[in-house]
Formats: structure tokens, sequence, C-alpha cells
């Protein structure tokens, strides 16, 4: 017999997020008190977002350029300037008062995405092994879940693991990128992954067979990542309806952390950055 999945209202789950929500803003405003906080888009005084940097975050959403083999993708915004600084003072220096912010955007997209209802799980990316903090993407989907009302969606479903460590995409070009990708992801078995599978009110992991699932990721660039979360996902039965992401970088953007040389090529010596986290 179906068990209906109530993964998002158990631990890490609404309950639990709200109390640290709370927790996290006493916290910031104890250390406001004690040290000074620069925000983390601009660097400015008022921290951890000053109001122009939140009235930035706040723009609509918008519907990315179709990427081969995908499903249809939504951003809430671009990955340059302040809004890449901000991604990344969560996303490299676990600055953790961001993830309300970020929560908050990325679920305004999949609403405005319109791939939402009670029975459509978020299945997030993981992390890479010995990439950047292997939760981030996870917390983000979690916080989504939070923010996008009661009825938006079922939960959070991270059923998606590496079978080998891939590495870095940073330099690829889309070729490189897809073929680096290939056979990474795969579903956690029901019978090795319980202690990460979304549960059932049966105790059991949730099948992904014949739900509707909505892929969550940090930042959209070849499409190569969403491509392998889809396919292993496709795989074991789920109807992959659509994906959302904080930033979609332009096809023109040269890579992340990188910078040109006079000959055109991009040095592997990674950019400075202001920001410091609290």
């Amino acid at each position: 017999m179906d068990h209906e999945p109530v993964f998002a209202r158990r631990w890490p789950g609404r309950y639990a997020l709200r109390v640290r929500d709370l927790l996290l803003t006493f916290a910031t405003a104890l250390l406001d008190l004690l040290l000074p906080s620069l925000c983390a888009g601009c660097g400015g005084t008022e921290g951890p977002l000053c109001p122009d940097c939140r009235t930035l975050l706040a723009r609509g959403p918008r519907p990315c350029a179709p990427r081969a083999g995908c499903p249809p993708v939504w951003a809430a915004g671009g990955h340059a300037g302040r809004e890449r600084r901000v991604l990344l003072a969560y996303k490299e220096h676990g600055d953790v008062r961001l993830l309300r912010p970020l929560g908050e955007r990325l679920a305004r997209t999949l609403l405005a995405s319109r791939r939402t209802g009670p029975d459509v799980l978020l299945v997030p990316v993981p992390g890479r092994r010995g990439g950047a903090p292997r939760r981030a993407v996870p917390r983000l989907a979690r916080a989504c879940v939070l923010y996008s009302g009661p009825r938006a969606t079922l939960g959070v479903a991270p059923v998606l693991r590496y079978r080998h460590t891939a590495r870095g995409q940073v330099g690829l070009g889309r070729a490189e990128r897809l073929a680096n990708r290939v056979g990474t992801l795969e579903v956690v078995p029901s019978d090795r992954g319980r202690a990460r599978g979304p549960r059932s009110r049966s105790g059991g992991v949730v099948d992904v067979r014949g739900r509707r699932v909505v892929v969550v990721d940090d930042v959209l660039t070849t499409g190569a990542t969403l491509l392998e979360a889809t396919r292993a996902l496709r795989e074991e039965g789920a109807r992959v309806i659509g994906a959302v992401v904080l930033a979609e970088r332009e096809r023109s953007a040269r890579p992340s952390g990188r910078r040109p040389t006079s000959a055109g090529r991009s040095d592997p010596r990674p950019e400075r950055r202001f920001y410091k986290a609290p």
C-alpha cells in the first residue's frame, strides 16, 4: 500500500527551519552589536544585505534560454556582479544568514515557473565531493519549500548522489561539460539510502517513480549537470517537469573565478573577493 511522503514536515522540516530562523536572527543581532557586518553583495556596512542589494535580489525571476535535452528552467537572476557575490558568500563562505533571502528568492522563482502543486517533489542536485559544501543546495531546496507556501510542493527529496567524483566544470566548454557529467549521478537505492531519502509515514524511502519532480540547483551554465540529474531521475521513472536555479550564467560569460589573460585565455588564479565570512 502506498503512503504519501511527509519528509518536508519532519526534521529538518518546516518547524525546524522556523526555529533555526529564530536562532539565526538572535545570533545575527548579537554579532551585529559586537562585530561590523559587511553586505555580501556590495561590501557596504549594512550586512548581511544592504537595502539596495535586497532590492536587487527582489527582482522578478525569468525563464532560462533552452538547453538541449533539459526540462524548462527558471532562474532567479544572473550570475554576475552583486548577485554572484551574494551566492558565493552563501555557498563558498558558508554565510547561513543568507539562507533566508536566497530561499525566499528561490521560492518566488518556483511560484513564477508554475511547476507547483501538492504532489510536486523538489530534488536538489548534490554538491561534489571535495567541491563546494555538499548541503548548500539541499538547504536552499528546503528553504524554498518553507517560503513557497504549504500547498506549493509535497516536500524535498534528496535522492540524488554521485556515483564517482567528477572533475570540476570550471573552464570546460559545453561538450566537455556534458562528457564530464555523463553517468555521474544516480538515485539512492531504497535499501541503502534510508538515512537520506525522503520518508513515508511507514518509515520507508519515497519512491520517485511516477512522481512529478522539479530539480533544484544553484547555477545553470551549459545545462550539463541538470541534464545528468534529469537522466538519472527519469531512469527511475520520475516525471521531471522542470527545474529552478538561483542564477543563470550567460553563454558568453567567462568561467567563474578566472580572469582573462592578455592572450585571451583564462587565468587559473582565482579572482580576489572582498567578502569575508562573519
